[in-house]
């Protein structure tokens, strides 16, 4: 069984399509109409990524088409104006490019494409070069855990670490991503951390806690798990999410 963090290159597309910095508009267009593809890395020399041109930078070319903008527009837009009389790629690219690599964690990956509202990222080694490419629906898969898998982890690396005390007993359980820990535990003051290291595990979609502490009584005979004889329960259970 794999365990978290899963990196990007357990989610990666190793066949990516790419064009060089000399590529014509059209072709970039053709390309990515066959490829069925929003953007693309380009490359110079033997495959180093220097930028991605995406629609967006194809847009302004229609877009001013039959517009004279005005002179704020002219100010505000100069970038835009500029891509629209571009012919290649390595005029209508946006550059430096936004990259991640193989050995990065895919909330990283996650973090950069929300922050630059990017819907992918290619993935380069140290010196720049191409490995692959990290889409959106890439970074989703981790969703596509099964509820044995995430419960097997949950069990093995959280809660048999976390609640080692002999006297714990804390089961797991996963439905559709929702994980469920409930038993007695020695220490109500561990729940925040497990919840933040459960919502850590890759293929969690939350984390819910139905716990009573060790001292308190158990609801079939009254009594604590320590011996304390205490004929009216406590508080029963503290859920947590």
């Amino acid at each position: 069984m794999a365990h978290t963090p899963h990196s990007v290159s357990d989610v990666m597309t190793q066949t990516v399509v790419a064009v060089g910095q000399d590529a014509r508009f059209k072709e970039i267009v053709e390309t990515m109409e066959q490829w069925k593809v929003s953007a693309l890395p380009v490359l110079a020399g033997e495959g180093r990524v220097i930028g991605v041109v995406s629609e967006a930078d194809l847009l302004p070319k229609e877009e001013f088409r039959d517009e004279d903008p005005d002179r704020m527009d002219q100010l505000r837009r100069l970038d835009d104006l500029r891509k629209a009389g571009a012919l290649t790629a390595g005029e209508l690219m946006s550059t430096p490019a936004l990259t991640v690599h193989a050995g990065d964690t895919i909330a990283q990956a996650a973090r950069t494409m929300a922050r630059k509202s990017v819907k992918r990222l290619p993935v380069v080694d140290g010196q720049g070069m191409l490995q692959g490419i990290v889409s959106r629906a890439d970074l989703l898969k981790v969703f596509l855990r099964s509820d044995e898998d995430l419960a097997a982890e949950v069990r093995t690396e959280i809660v048999d670490r976390l609640f080692a005390d002999e006297s714990t007993e804390v089961e797991v359980s996963v439905v559709d991503g929702v994980v469920a820990l409930r038993g007695r535990i020695a220490e109500r003051a561990l729940l925040p951390v497990a919840a933040r290291l459960v919502r850590a595990v890759e293929g969690v979609v939350d984390v819910t806690f139905d716990v009573r502490d060790e001292r308190e009584p158990d609801e079939r005979t009254g009594r604590s798990s320590q011996g304390a004889g205490r004929s009216t329960r406590g508080e029963e259970v503290r859920r947590v999410r």
